[in-house]
């Protein structure tokens, strides 16, 4: 669906007299985003609460609600709510959390997570969000909408908290078995996703390794080294495990099965540090009194490595933007992964994936883009 403009300050600076290309960049965009507002470990009481939350503070967004309709109305009510911007979708099924993906896709056509998808192949929505099962997500989303041009497998990207902010890994779980070229092209997805979100001109990328040196790793590794130091991105190297969280590089790409274990890995030491630090300020009268003193500080760590303010995986490469918000996702959580879709349209991450894997496949003898030369 093309974005719709809103006209009225068009109208009223044309009767002034200002000229008409000179304001057509500044109006607002209004993005409209499927919500599978049956997935999760919650459901619509907290899907429809977000989005309430979220039309309320972004005008310019209109949500799709998809599910069931009665459920959907019994949440809707219970916030006393009725918008233009929320819109109830009815699908009769729903994908389970447990459920394999081939069965999903198979046969629940009419669930509210493939009715979601369909909004967006369609171009009802621009968006699609869902905390319901990931490898049906990815399957449907790829059966649904295929992968842009040029891109052989979707990859699932997430921010996360570093010491100088935060940095995209990807892939995260979709891809076991990758090639040096699936590598490369996760590495250009990457980039592409950190440029149109953080606004970074030529964003680094690293490959995760077991070492810096070049001749660390096995074959696939180095040769999809070999790849991202020939293409026109702008790669640091080899990067191990804890540079991810020092913030070496704004992108860290590797397969899905070392992605997920690395992720894994740091939400069970993060669990396990909370869950420590909970213990021993509780130990004693005095571990309290430390603990009411360290407060203010501790909150400020909190909100640094707040999980939930980085909730929101891309399934990238996809013709389409679908972002998977954790099943666990509370209200917040999942706003944030509402955001994250609307970002991702209105900077336009898809045209840029293109653009860019449309110039590596032309050769290093091709015509730079404007893109390109902006970067220059």
């Amino acid at each position: 669906m093309r974005p719709v403009r809103d006209l009225g300050p068009l109208v009223m600076n044309f009767i002034r007299g200002v000229p008409i290309s000179s304001l057509d960049e500044r109006l607002p965009i209004v993005v409209t985003v499927a919500v599978d507002a049956m997935g999760g470990d919650f459901g619509p009481s907290v899907t429809v609460g977000a989005a309430v939350h979220y039309v309320r503070h972004n005008p310019d967004v209109k949500i799709l609600l998809v599910g069931k309709s009665d459920a959907i109305k019994a949440e809707l009510r219970s916030h006393k709510v009725t918008s233009s911007q929320l819109e109830i979708c009815d699908a009769s099924q729903v994908v389970e959390m447990s459920e394999p993906p081939a069965q999903a896709l198979r046969g629940k056509k009419d669930s509210s997570m493939r009715i979601a998808i369909n909004l967006v192949k369609d171009g009802v929505a621009s968006a699609c969000v869902s905390a319901g099962n990931t490898g049906a997500l990815m399957a449907i989303g790829r059966f649904v909408l295929k992968t842009l041009p040029g891109i052989d497998r979707p990859a699932i990207c997430s921010a996360l908290p570093t010491t100088k902010g935060h940095t995209y890994l990807l892939d995260l779980g979709a891809n076991v078995d990758c090639t040096p070229d699936h590598l490369l092209q996760f590495g250009i997805m990457g980039a592409m996703l950190a440029s149109a979100i953080d606004g970074t001109e030529r964003p680094s990328v690293g490959l995760l390794n077991i070492g810096e040196e070049d001749i660390k790793g096995d074959a696939v590794v180095k040769q999809a080294a070999d790849l991202l130091r020939a293409s026109n991105l702008n790669f640091y190297g080899n990067v191990e495990g804890d540079d991810i969280y020092k913030g070496t590089t704004d992108v860290v790409v590797c397969d899905g099965f070392v992605g997920n274990v690395a992720l894994k890995t740091s939400e069970g030491l993060a669990k396990m540090v909370s869950g420590i630090l909970k213990e021993e300020f509780g130990r004693s009268m005095l571990a309290k009194v430390a603990a009411f003193v360290a407060f203010p500080v501790l909150r400020k760590i909190k909100k640094r490595v707040d999980n939930r303010r980085y909730n929101g995986a891309t399934l990238v490469g996809l013709k389409g933007v679908v972002i998977k918000s954790h099943g666990s996702a509370d209200r917040y959580a999942y706003e944030c992964a509402i955001d994250r879709a609307v970002r991702e349209v209105r900077e336009g991450v898809l045209e840029r994936i293109s653009t860019e894997i449309e110039q590596e496949h032309g050769g290093l003898g091709a015509a730079p883009t404007s893109t390109q030369q902006s970067r220059a």
